[in-house]
Formats: C-alpha cells, sequence, structure tokens
C-alpha cells in the first residue's frame, strides 16, 4: 500500500507515492491510464532538461485571478535552447493529469479487486477514460509497458501556490506566482520517467524529432487538426454516436496529428513519440509576388472561418497547400508567424532565391567543412562510389536517368564479383541501410533503357530497398522531358553527382580502349556502342549487343566529382523534394515507401558581413528579388550574384572528424589487359587524403612549393622530379606512368545549382540557376573559358527558337575581347556525332541528323551561329578567340585482329573558367537541360579558395587547386602528355600552349586518322551523295567495316621512289598524341539536316532536339 508522507517546511508541501512494484495487467491499465511508459528506445529526454522562469505577465493589468497568470519558460535540454508562454490553467491541468497518474499506479497494488470491481461496474477491458482539457488535445495511449512501477515523488500542494497565491501587491504576487512555478518545474524535471510521460512532453511541446540535430533546432510543435491525410487509426471510434456507422454523421475527416516544424520543414506525425511523419512540407523558393500587390507569397496564412468557432490557417510551399485548425484563434497566429519566421525571415532561408536564382546558398564562406574533390572517367568515379556505399551506414540516396543493377563498380570483372551494384547494395541493405532509388521512367517508344526491368531487379535485392519510377506520362502529361540528375548520396556525408549514369557503357579510363576480346573489362551489353546497335532487351546482359571482333565499343569520357559538408547535404534536400514529390504522386498510400526529411545544417543564420557595401546590400536583398523571370539578355542573369549569403554552420553531431570514411583512398593500379596504344599519359596520383586534419593533409600538399613561374616562355619550371611525378598515395610513391583520374581533395566555396519545375520537382518556381550561372561565369571571365558537353545548342539574341543565352554570353564577351585588344580563349569539346543509332543517311538516323542540324546552327551555320557572327566581326581572326574539337580512339579489337577507330563520347558536363572556377553537373548546353522546364538537372559550382602559383598569358597568376589540377589532367588526356611535359600547358591562353600544342595536336590527329580510316564525319564530306559514295567506296574495298567507317586497312599503301609500299597502320597511328581532334565544321554543310515529312520526327516537336 502506498504511504503518503508530507514533507513540511517553509516551501509548499509534496505527496511521495512509494509502493512495492507489483504485476501488471496491461489491459486493466489500459482502461484507465493515459499516461505512457515510454521505454527506452523511445524515450525523448535521455537526461533531465532545466527550465527557468523568464517572465510572469497577466493580459489584463486589473485582473488579480492568478490562473490568467501567462508565464514566459525557457526550457534547455543539451545543446537545444526553446521558450513556452504557458498559462496558470495549463499548469493545473498537467498537475491533474500527474496526479491520475499516481492515482492509478496506487490501485495497481490491488489489481485483482478493482479489476474485479471494473467489471461488475460494466467497464471493459477497452474502455479509455479521455483527459478533458482546456484544449483536448491528449489522446489516450494504451499501457503497453510491463516494467515495475518506480518510486516518483509526484507534487501534491505544490500546485497550489500556482493556482491561488495569496494576495498582496500585484508586484509581489507575480513573484511569489513566479517562485511557486519554478519549484514545480524543478520538482517534475528532476524525475526521467515523468519527462518523458505523454502529458509532461505535451506540456513542453518535445517530440521524438525535437532535439535531433540533424533537423535544426527546436522550433514549435503542438497538436493540430488536418483533413487532407488518409484515415488515421488511433482508437478513437468510442467518441462516434450510434448512427455513424450507418450515416458517418459525426466524421468529418479531420484528424488530429502533432505538427513539428523546423527550419526547412514542417513535419506532421501520429503523435510525438513517432518519429516517421505521416506527412512533411519541404520549404522552398516561393514566389516574388503574390499577383494582388501585397508582396511576397507568405508559407502561411489564416483563413477566415464562416464558423466563428472554427479557427484555420493554410500552409503553402510549392504546388502544395494544406489546410490546418487548432482551438483557438491566438493558436493560429501562433502557427503563422513562427512558420513564416523559420522560412521567410531571414533572406537567407529557404524560401528566399539565392544567388543566380538557386535554393541553396553558397557554401564555404567559412571552413564549414565543405570539400569536392573530381574524378575523370568512369574507373575513378565507380571505385570511389563502391568505396563510399561500402562506408555507408544508414541511408544512400540514388538519382539516374538510367541505372543498372548488373553493373560492376571494378573491373575486371571476374576478379570483382562483390563490387557488382546490386552485390554492394545488398550487403547493405543486409545491414539495415535503408536505399532510396529514384529512376526516370522513360517513354518506352523513344528509348530503350528499361527502367522497368531495373525497378524490379533492385526491388529484388531486399525489403530495404525501395525503388521509384517517375514520371507517370498518363497522369501528369509530361512526354517529352527527362530526370536527367546522376546522384548518390551516402549517410548525408558524402555527394556524387555529375555525367555518370550508374549504367552500362561508362566504365572507362584515360586510355578509352576500343576493344575486349575476350571479354575481361566490360561484360556483355556492357561492351555498349549505341552507334552501332542498342539493346532491345537488357533481361540477359551478360549476352553481347554488339560482335567484339567486327566492332568497337564506344569510349566514354566524363567528369565526376565528389562532395562533403553542407552542399552534400543541399544535393539531399534535392533528393528529398523530389523523392517526397515521386511518393505523393506514385505511392501516396503505400506504407513501405516513406516520406523523407531533409538534414538541416544552418544553425545560426547570419551574414558575412565585412564592409558598409556589403551590409547595404544586406539591406536590399529584398529589392533584389521582387522580380525572377528569365530574359533574353544573359547580363540580366546575374541579378542574383550579389545577393547575400548564408553563413553555414555544422550542425552538432555532424562532425566529420567523427566519421572515417575511405572515398578518396582509390586504387588506381588496377590495370586493363594489355592492349597497343600510343604512348600512355599520365593524370595525376595525388597522395591519400585523411579526414583529419582537413587542409594540412590534402592530397596535392607541396603544389605550391614544387610549382614555380620564373620562365614567362614556359608556365611550369621543370625540374628533375616534378610534383606530379612523386606524389604519395599513403605509403607509396606513384610511378609517372600510373594513370590517376582522381583530383585533390580540397576546401572551396561551393554552391548548389539545378533545373527544375512543377513536373519535375512539384516546386512553384521554375528554376535555372545552371543556366544563370553558366551565362555569369563566362560574362566575367578574364582570360579563357573551357567547355566540355555532350551538346552545344544555344542561342543569340534575337533567335526566338533557341531560348538559352550561354552562345550570346560567349559572343559578347569575346566581342569585348577583341574590342579591348586583351587575349581571350574559348575551347569548346563535344562529340564528333551524336550518340544515337543509325548511319547518317540511313531512314531510321532522322534523329542523329535532327541534333546535328542544331548544333551545327548554333556553331557554323547561319545567321544565329557564333563563328558567322564573329566573322563579320573579327574575320578570319575569330579562330584566335574560339574553337570546337572532338576525341577520337584507336586500337586493336583483339591480338592480331583489325584495327579499329571511334569517337570518343563526350558525356561530361564541365566548364573551367580561368583556372579558379568550376561548374560541374549533369546539364548540357541545350534548353532541354537549361530552361529549367524540361528536363531536371543538378549541378555545382566550385570556387576555389585554395591557390597554386601558376602562370596566365606569360604572366605570374594564382590559380586554383581543384580548377587548375582538373584542367592538366584533361588537357594530358587529351593531348597524351607524360608528367614531365604537364608544365608545357600549365598557361592555357599563350600561343606556345593554345596554338603550338593544343590546335597543332587537334591537326595533327585529325590528318592521320583521314589517312589511315577516312571516319566519319569529315570536313571533306559536304552533302549525303557525297558521304554514300564515300560509304559505298569503302566497303567495296574492304569487306567490313563500321557504320562510321571505323576499320583500318590491313596494310596501308604508299608510294616510295616510283614502288608500292605497304606498312602496318599501327606504326602511323603510334605517332597520335592523345585523342584531340578537329571538330569537322565543314561536314554535311549543303544539307538540311532537318527531318522532312516522310520521317516521323518530322512530326515530332523540334524541342525534343534542343
Amino acid at each position: 500500500m502506498a504511504s503518503e508522507q508530507l514533507m513540511t517546511g517553509g516551501g509548499p508541501r509534496y505527496v511521495q507515492m512509494q509502493s512495492e512494484p507489483p504485476a501488471t495487467s496491461p489491459s486493466m491499465i489500459s482502461s484507465f491510464f493515459s499516461f505512457h511508459h515510454t521505454p527506452e528506445s523511445t524515450r525523448i529526454f535521455d537526461e533531465l532538461p532545466k527550465a527557468i522562469i523568464l517572465e510572469v505577465s497577466r493580459p489584463d493589468a486589473g485582473d488579480i485571478s492568478p490562473l490568467l497568470l501567462h508565464y514566459t519558460i525557457e526550457f534547455q535540454y543539451k545543446q537545444f535552447k526553446w521558450q513556452l508562454r504557458k498559462k496558470a490553467s495549463q499548469v493545473f491541468y498537467l498537475h491533474f493529469a500527474l496526479k491520475k497518474r499516481a492515482f492509478i499506479e496506487e490501485i495497481h497494488e490491488k489489481q485483482e479487486q478493482v479489476k474485479e470491481w471494473l467489471q461488475n461496474l460494466g467497464i471493459g477491458d477497452h474502455t479509455a477514460v479521455v483527459q478533458e482539457d482546456d484544449e483536448a488535445d491528449d489522446e489516450t495511449v494504451p499501457l503497453h509497458n510491463e516494467e515495475s512501477t518506480r518510486n516518483r515523488d509526484v507534487p501534491s500542494s505544490a500546485a497550489l501556490p500556482i493556482i491561488r497565491p495569496a494576495l498582496g501587491w500585484q508586484q509581489s504576487m507575480s513573484d511569489r506566482a513566479k517562485v511557486a512555478m519554478q519549484g514545480y518545474l524543478n520538482h517534475f524535471l528532476g524525475n526521467m520517467d515523468i519527462v518523458n510521460s505523454r502529458e509532461v512532453c505535451k506540456f513542453l511541446e518535445v517530440s521524438q524529432l525535437s532535439f535531433s540535430p540533424e533537423y535544426g533546432p527546436k522550433q514549435k510543435e503542438d497538436y493540430v487538426m488536418v483533413k487532407h491525410l488518409a484515415n488515421i487509426p488511433n482508437g478513437d471510434d468510442h467518441r462516434k454516436c450510434c448512427a455513424c456507422p450507418w450515416f458517418s454523421c459525426c466524421n468529418d475527416n479531420w484528424q488530429k496529428v502533432w505538427a513539428v516544424l523546423k527550419p526547412g520543414f514542417l513535419a506532421l506525425l501520429k503523435d510525438p513519440f513517432d518519429a516517421n511523419p505521416l506527412d512533411i512540407i519541404v520549404f522552398d523558393v516561393l514566389p516574388a509576388s503574390d499577383g494582388n500587390g501585397e508582396g511576397r507569397v507568405s508559407l502561411a496564412k489564416e483563413i477566415k472561418e464562416r464558423n466563428p468557432l472554427r479557427h484555420s490557417f493554410k500552409v503553402s510551399c510549392g504546388i502544395r497547400s494544406i489546410r490546418l485548425r487548432t482551438k483557438t484563434s491566438g493558436k493560429v497566429k501562433d502557427w503563422v508567424a513562427a512558420i513564416n519566421d523559420a522560412g521567410l525571415r531571414p533572406p537567407e532561408g529557404w524560401c528566399h532565391p539565392h544567388r543566380f536564382g538557386s535554393f541553396a546558398p553558397l557554401r564555404g564562406l567559412t571552413e564549414d567543412t565543405s570539400q569536392a574533390q573530381w574524378f575523370v572517367d568512369g574507373r575513378a568515379a565507380f571505385d570511389a562510389i563502391a568505396l563510399a556505399i561500402e562506408e555507408a551506414k544508414s541511408e544512400i540516396f540514388i538519382c539516374g536517368w538510367w541505372v543498372c543493377p548488373e553493373l560492376y563498380m571494378r573491373r575486371p570483372f571476374h576478379a570483382n564479383a562483390a563490387s557488382r551494384l546490386d552485390a554492394l547494395l545488398e550487403a547493405k541493405a543486409k545491414q539495415g541501410v535503408q536505399i532510396y532509388i529514384l529512376l526516370y521512367k522513360e517513354v518506352a517508344l523513344a528509348l530503350k533503357i528499361n527502367s522497368v526491368y531495373s525497378k524490379r531487379k533492385l526491388l529484388d535485392i531486399h525489403e530495404n530497398v525501395r525503388v521509384l519510377r517517375y514520371p507517370d506520362h498518363f497522369s501528369s502529361g509530361v512526354y517529352l522531358w527527362s530526370h536527367h540528375e546522376k546522384i548518390v548520396i551516402v549517410d548525408h556525408h558524402i555527394c556524387f553527382i555529375g555525367g555518370l549514369d550508374l549504367c552500362f557503357g561508362r566504365y572507362d579510363s584515360s586510355e578509352h580502349k576500343v576493344g575486349d576480346y575476350p571479354p575481361s573489362i566490360w561484360p556483355g551489353k556492357d561492351y555498349y556502342n549505341p552507334r552501332e546497335s542498342e539493346p532491345n532487351s537488357w533481361e540477359d546482359t551478360m549476352k553481347d549487343e554488339v560482335d567484339r571482333e567486327k566492332f568497337p565499343r564506344m569510349p566514354w569520357h566524363d567528369v565526376h566529382c565528389a562532395l562533403w559538408g553542407p552542399p552534400c547535404r543541399d544535393v539531399a534536400r534535392h533528393f528529398v523534394q523530389r523523392w517526397n514529390y515521386a511518393k505523393r504522386n506514385k505511392a501516396p498510400n503505400e506504407q513501405a515507401i516513406p516520406l523523407l526529411m531533409p538534414q538541416q545544417h544552418m544553425v545560426i543564420p547570419h551574414y558575412l558581413g565585412s564592409s558598409r557595401e556589403k551590409d547595404d546590400e544586406n539591406k536590399n536583398i529584398g529589392e533584389n528579388h521582387k522580380d525572377i523571370k528569365r530574359q533574353d539578355s544573359f547580363s540580366s542573369l546575374s541579378s542574383f550574384q550579389d545577393i547575400p549569403l548564408l553563413m553555414p554552420q555544422e550542425a552538432a553531431g555532424l562532425n566529420d572528424s567523427n566519421f572515417e570514411t575511405k572515398s578518396n583512398v582509390l586504387d588506381m593500379a588496377r590495370d586493363f589487359c594489355d592492349q597497343p596504344s600510343r604512348a600512355s599519359r599520365t593524370s595525376f596520383s595525388f597522395r591519400k587524403s585523411k579526414i583529419e586534419p582537413l587542409v594540412s593533409d590534402m592530397a596535392m600538399k607541396g603544389f605550391v612549393d614544387d610549382l614555380d613561374t620564373v620562365d614567362p616562355k614556359h608556365s611550369m619550371k621543370t625540374s628533375d622530379k616534378e610534383w606530379w611525378e612523386t606524389q604519395e598515395r599513403g605509403d607509396q610513391v606513384v610511378s609517372a606512368d600510373e594513370t590517376g583520374q582522381v583530383g585533390p581533395r580540397v576546401s572551396c566555396r561551393c554552391q548548389v545549382l539545378r533545373s527544375v519545375s512543377q513536373w519535375s520537382a512539384g516546386t512553384s518556381q521554375v528554376e535555372e540557376s545552371i543556366h544563370n550561372a553558366y551565362c555569369s561565369l563566362i560574362e566575367k571571365a578574364e582570360h579563357f573559358v573551357y567547355i566540355e558537353n555532350q551538346f552545344f545548342i544555344s542561342g543569340l539574341a534575337g533567335d526566338e527558337i533557341i531560348r538559352n543565352r550561354v552562345l550570346e554570353a560567349l559572343y559578347m564577351r569575346i566581342k569585348r575581347a577583341y574590342n579591348e585588344n586583351k587575349c581571350f580563349r574559348v575551347i569548346i569539346i563535344i562529340p564528333l556525332l551524336p550518340g544515337f543509332q543509325g548511319g547518317l543517311d540511313d531512314g531510321g538516323a532522322a534523329s542523329v541528323r535532327a541534333i546535328m542540324h542544331w548544333q551545327y546552327r548554333t556553331i557554323c551555320r547561319g545567321q544565329y551561329s557564333i563563328l558567322h557572327n564573329l566573322y563579320n566581326l573579327i574575320g578570319p581572326r575569330m579562330h584566335d578567340y574560339i574553337s570546337f574539337y572532338g576525341l577520337r580512339a584507336y586500337g586493336r579489337l583483339f591480338k592480331g585482329g583489325p584495327v579499329a577507330s571511334s569517337q570518343v563520347y563526350v558525356h561530361s558536363k564541365v566548364m573551367i573558367v580561368d583556372d579558379c572556377t568550376v561548374l560541374i553537373g549533369s546539364a548540357n548546353i541545350n534548353d532541354r537541360s537549361l530552361l529549367g522546364s524540361r528536363d531536371s538537372e543538378i549541378g555545382l559550382l566550385i570556387e576555389d579558395k585554395e591557390f597554386v602559383d601558376s602562370c596566365m598569358g606569360g604572366k605570374p597568376y594564382k590559380a586554383g587547386k581543384f580548377a587548375l589540377s582538373l584542367r592538366l589532367s584533361l588537357w594530358s588526356e587529351h593531348l597524351g602528355l607524360h608528367s614531365r611535359e604537364i608544365g608545357q600547358i600549365g598557361d592555357p591562353v599563350i600561343d606556345s600552349t593554345y596554338k603550338d600544342i593544343w590546335m597543332a595536336t587537334a591537326k595533327t590527329n585529325t590528318a592521320i586518322y583521314q589517312d589511315i580510316f577516312s571516319c566519319i564525319p569529315s570536313d571533306l564530306i559536304h552533302s549525303r551523295a557525297s558521304l554514300r559514295q564515300c560509304m559505298s567506296h569503302w566497303k567495296e574495298k574492304y569487306s567490313h567495316t563500321t557504320i562510321d567507317l571505323g576499320i583500318a586497312p590491313g596494310k596501308l599503301e604508299s608510294y616510295q621512289d616510283g614502288t608500292l609500299k605497304e606498312t602496318d597502320p599501327m606504326d602511323r597511328l603510334r605517332t597520335v598524341k592523345g585523342h584531340l581532334v578537329s571538330f569537322p565544321l565543314e561536314f554535311m554543310c549543303k544539307e538540311d539536316l532537318r527531318p522532312v515529312f516522310k520521317e516521323s520526327e518530322y512530326y515530332a516537336s523540334p524541342q525534343v532536339f534542343h
């Protein structure tokens, strides 16, 4: 029997309940008891919080009723602080609930007697007691815990001074009430079981999400009513009347949920102890105006109800708008103010556009662990991605245009069976890692990537793998556009973005081999040449699609990037937005596919203000964004550049130093099978970078000391052992001939960019921040612009068909350089031919010719082409400013087999500006990728903040470590340079580099390939008739060739001293350096390459091709 001990003294009385632990009866307890014993795993508090009474006030100074006193209380739990304003009546009801709890525990001692008594009264096991209070917010929750009752101090008369303080002066009453309340709070906050009770957690407005550092600081929480959710089972059918089963007269579809406000989202939970959201609104950029002249649209807005007893507000973001109810109008005002403050008040919040109109702010302005690392070609990137997946601890996000579960991430494939993508994911899923995969749902008639097959294979891996395909073409009305992002995110810690999909045909190295027989590197359909044949089925992935003994594979050149820190979580936020949007549209009621919540990395938002001018800019931020719309002039697109940017801080618990990773420890010594090739070139082999320390142990340590710029004739001084020859990887010194395609992991300023709109991400605004960044970076370039891209389709001012203005930016920048008589270079590398099936003269190749038309229209044909306009301005010297190139490779298909050549398909989407800034991502240079309303894309702008000595224009120059190392790696690969020769290309703009090395190498290589293969495309072929004649000649001369004339004759015939001499074509091809060739500007110049009426492409929208 519990004994009551009165504690007397100067303070209030307390009652201490003591009892022996009895055997519990869950059914009986659930009948009476609304207090919920939470198990350790679901407890909200694992240590005691603290509380301080900041202020005691009353709404009416003339009213002396103690029940109307308002208490402003500050609570602290670990690093979290929050303030609540509570009425004395609320404290009274909390006290009543706790006393009821003590009473229930007391009757446990006489369990059988009480149970019999209840049954005699006709109260069944399932009867529930509803707590009635002034808010009526607490549900009856059954007790499921069978632990013995612990000793607990339950307040008794401690609450009496709060409710009835002694009469006296108002000031004296407030002071006494403050003391009484402080004592009461100290009492129940000193007991772990009481603190974790449902009643106290509701009083403190806390939940399972309150104190998760990854979601940001604690903000407002409370019960609200919603109508838009599916039926939530909560066992409250007892509240309905007897006619409800037939008429549903008491059911108005409004349900009570627990709302949690965080800086980046509003989540709705079933109850405070449930961490899985029923719904979530992720805050995103809002329109600059609501159309009524009332300024920027608000996140939350009060709704005027017809019924004065109902109080509602709505929350609108993107294309979503949900309606919520509360019990009082005061709560409505509190919620509206809190939500708008979270998303709108800070100019750097998620609802304001940032630089270039991006959803994400610039990161790395402080030491916030923002880091990046580049990878050239698939071998390096896939190995890094595999390592990151192997290190995953909690969750993996994958988003792709095409994902092949049977892709081997490491080669040779027969020795790396465990590196297959499905095997990697299965191993992690069995460890409890949650895996979320977003696939593009293609139009099957247009593409053969078979995402249905990929989804089925991925879902068969494990129940912890969830897959969504989007969009549904019929319901969404989206047939022309695609989801084009390539994203892998591991534990919100490391992220990979760029041009590489996790699919067949992408694995490659700097050698870009054309053959693999017998198979060791590219198994089955991974031996990929879409120019020759696209598989109609992916069911048997190990079966070859292309005859390896007759046809080369098409080598694949790409650039990828890894991110750490806040930029990684910005990309993850984008993934969460897309996942949640797809889930609502595809599987709104499917419990196995959860909604995701974005992690937060802003602790205390603030500005970087270092000058009065910058402060003035901060004050005017609102004016800078009142009108956000795309204009033809590229200069208008840079209006977002000087927006004050968020200063990110790392949230507690997310310190990278506590997270061990091997993602940049790449063993690049795996060599491909031997194959005759040109002299191997050396890209960089960098020292293994560690997590601690982040900067002092960077992979390119020593770069500054070893890179000299004394001789202006040579951009880099060559010594006996250059820095790129002696970079260590761990405890190894890498040889000068190892092909390392991994960059240094460096601290930098990063901003995530994207192209999204309503159809692709559910946003209310069309975001084209990638487009804006391209134009702005080109406009502000001082020395050179280097571009690699899969497409180059753009327009000049006045072009009403092509709307993106990258071309206009280039033209205006070259024009300015010409007018100022300054050196400025633009180098653009694109594929020699579009990577689609069909010979250029075939009836089924209209798509290939259509893309060629739009690219030539951009480059050199017609009034809207850049070379046409530059020639009118500059004359023949236009090539001093801008030039276009492609890549080509050669090799034997097998030992003793034919010599073959193929274009190296340029799939990278990268721009390097002035060796200081890099733009990497998935976006092509065309309207599809850049306008935002079409294909969805992701990109990253990286600005170096670690600089090294270099040269520019023959003068000493500080180049960025990330940008310079990436350019040198790409150029040394394309030019076939050894490490000892890299110093020749350190200065990218002087004539000795641009003309004597770059242009000369391209010209020589092009001539050699033309002499040996007469390959297509060629400047010698101007019409389809001449193309047919050329194809017929070579097919007649040689029994076999490829669709683009890629097979060399067995012997080259030449006359020397009047006699016919035969030589091995490989002897001539060994003089080819690298892969660089000139882009054929005169190819098919006499043809109109647009589809004609008898071709199905004629009836398709031209927007499909550009």
